[in-house]
């Protein structure tokens, strides 16, 4: 049988990672970067298009596993008839070449081990030619190299095109292996001592997690979604990429399947709070500039997302040869919403960069002619129609949360010019904008008859992004039309108690009960199918309900929503409350940012994430509505 997505654990190394799966085999890694071809691509196909299983001969899925407390290092351990044997998979923070360790060590008995490795690059296309040289086995193919030792070295053979070893361990006994990647136009980097390599990680990762400075309840799940999001983030830019996969689909065997490997601008504020509030200033810091550099330009060209670097061409493109997981097709490379005209975002950025101010980050310079460049483009463009938040592949609409994002822009800038009359900048027009924004939100965007927001202007869809009306300080908590929306959006939107982004069965226009069925089901978001749903939606909902005084129920959704990890830890993009299983690309820096941001909301009184909202009454607006 195939897989779950939550049957898979993550190593990595600040630049890249892999998915490790509770039988032991490796099903995806791609190298050098989160965003290069992967050189084992099981994850969506087949064996033959690359992994690296390690465990007992003949066995199957492991007795137990887990991370070592605090750290990204993973033990999964097998009983056998035999004895008992563990493994333990880790990435090294790299020096120049990544490396995978894979170490095997004897618990009780003698249990024999058995390595398949099939190396397979170019996304499980090419399959390499492989050599002996020194003892090691060397595969080369075109522009890539990978070289496998073990420590002590074992039988090792070639057959299937594939590289197998075989051997046996005893109580105590201890045997490595080391694969490492470099340019074939290179020569091999240096070794890396597999052991010493463990112990540093373990180290390093502790230390680290020691900064956490939330001490609330469920520590442990906060600091496995902040370890998450570290290994989520590309070292040498700073950048933080959605996920580590591509095409994990939101629906089995349909067609929403994206490519996660790059930075979005939308999760911004949002992890940059949680990273300011837990400890972190050095990580959150480095975001920030990653994100000055990548939206540097002019500001009619920003985009919602960029690659690792802050590149900006992600051409989408299909991998015909791999049949997706599960049969999920199309696999995709590349994201065109890249694209796509998304202006929730210039309030997103808007909003982090004043953050940043707030928490005291050092000043980067022409951050301020940054802000009014981007404010300017705003200050019409608002007005247009857009793609919104979730990305949707149909026509354009006045989503509300694009413009509730428009009024944070004018909002934060307002409050950074009141707070530093020193800087330049026209006040008394971006306090117009505001009002303008919020009067027409609250006119066109607000539906009278059932009590609440709506998805766009003038439809009767909802949309789980008006769960942050509030925390955004759109409106007051306790203004009815946030309560009502709230009441709504759990009625409307959540199965079994878990908030769709949408209703991807109603097309927004007409009364309830109108929804299309079969094929025209695309027309709301330009796609067929349906999808699971969005974990960050219900912890938004838990966040939602605390602040409308409902904290018993805030608490029995985050209790909910944190069960749902899988055993080492992690949540995907979705879950499907019906068969009970993860959806949607994985671990997803999203949800574990959330998770983050629940925990905060509810137990920590000074782990605030966001920008301080003054007092919440819409700055003024209540006056123009």
């Amino acid at each position: 049988m195939h897989p779950s997505i939550e049957d898979y654990a993550l190593i990595g190394d600040h630049q890249t990672a892999a998915l490790v799966g509770q039988d032991g085999s490796i099903d995806w890694l791609c190298l050098p970067r989160f965003d290069s071809a992967a050189c084992f691509a099981k994850l969506l196909g087949d064996d033959d298009n690359g992994h690296w299983r390690l465990a007992p001969k003949g066995a199957d899925t492991c007795t137990r596993r887990a991370y070592r407390p605090d750290t990204l290092v993973l033990d999964t351990e097998w009983d056998t008839e035999d004895g008992s044997v563990r493994v333990t998979d880790l990435m090294p923070q790299r020096d120049r070449a990544p490396d995978v360790v894979r170490i095997v060590e004897g618990l009780k008995g003698r249990v024999t081990m058995r390595s398949t490795l099939r190396l397979r690059f170019d996304y499980g296309s090419v399959v390499p030619w492989v050599r002996r040289s020194d003892g090691h086995r060397v595969a080369v193919a075109g522009p890539d190299s990978a070289w496998l030792r073990s420590e002590p070295e074992v039988h090792t053979w070639g057959e299937d095109f594939g590289t197998h070893s075989e051997f046996t361990v005893a109580e105590g006994e201890r045997v490595a292996f080391v694969l490492t990647w470099h340019p074939s136009h290179e020569p091999r980097p240096d070794l890396v001592d597999p052991f010493e390599a463990l112990e540093h990680s373990v180290e390093d990762w502790r230390a680290w997690a020691a900064r956490c400075r939330y001490d609330g309840p469920h520590r442990d799940a906060v600091v496995r979604s902040l370890i998450t999001l570290k290994a989520l983030t590309y070292a040498p830019s700073g950048g933080i990429v959605a996920a580590p996969t591509t095409s994990l689909p939101e629906e089995i065997g349909g067609v929403r399947n994206w490519d996660y490997r790059y930075c979005w601008l939308r999760d911004s504020t949002l992890t940059l709070g949680a990273l300011l509030a837990c400890g972190y200033q050095e990580e959150a810091e480095a975001w920030r500039n990653w994100l000055l550099r990548a939206v540097a330009g002019d500001p009619a060209d920003l985009q919602i997302m960029y690659g690792l670097a802050g590149e900006r061409r992600i051409p989408e493109y299909e991998l015909a040869w791999l049949p997706g997981f599960q049969g999920s097709a199309p696999v995709r490379i590349g994201n065109d919403a890249v694209n796509q005209l998304q202006l929730d975002v210039y309030g997103e950025v808007i909003d982090s960069l004043t953050l940043a101010q707030h928490a005291g980050l050092p000043a980067e310079p022409d951050m301020w002619r940054l802000h009014q460049a981007l404010m300017d483009f705003l200050h019409t463009a608002w007005r247009k129609p857009d793609e919104g938040l979730w990305e949707v592949r149909g026509p354009r609409r006045h989503f509300v949360h694009s413009k509730v994002m428009a009024w944070v822009a004018a909002d934060r800038t307002v409050r950074t010019l009141e707070a530093n009359p020193e800087l330049d900048g026209d006040v008394e027009k971006w306090r117009a904008m505001r009002d303008e924004v919020h009067r027409e939100v609250c006119e066109r965007g607000f539906d009278p008859e059932r009590n609440t927001f709506t998805q766009s202007y003038g439809s009767r869809e909802l949309d789980a992004a008006l769960l942050l009306i509030p925390r955004l300080g759109f409106l007051p908590p306790d203004d009815p039309r946030v309560v009502g929306t709230v009441d709504a959006v759990r009625s409307e939107l959540a199965r079994d108690g878990f908030v769709h982004r949408y209703d991807a069965s109603f097309d927004g226009s007409g009364p309830r009960g109108s929804e299309p069925s079969g094929s025209d089901l695309k027309d709301v978001d330009g796609l067929p199918g349906g999808e699971g749903s969005f974990l960050v939606c219900s912890f938004w909902l838990a966040d939602a309900l605390h602040l409308t005084g409902r904290t018993k129920e805030a608490l029995e959704l985050f209790e909910r929503l944190i069960a749902l990890r899988n055993d080492v830890g992690l949540l995907a993009e979705e879950y499907d409350p019906v068969a009970g299983r993860q959806l949607g690309n994985f671990p997803q820096a999203f949800s574990h940012i959330g998770l983050v941001g629940t925990a905060l909301a509810l137990f920590d009184d000074e782990g605030r994430t966001g920008v301080p909202d003054g007092d919440g009454d819409g700055a003024g607006a209540d006056e123009a509505v």
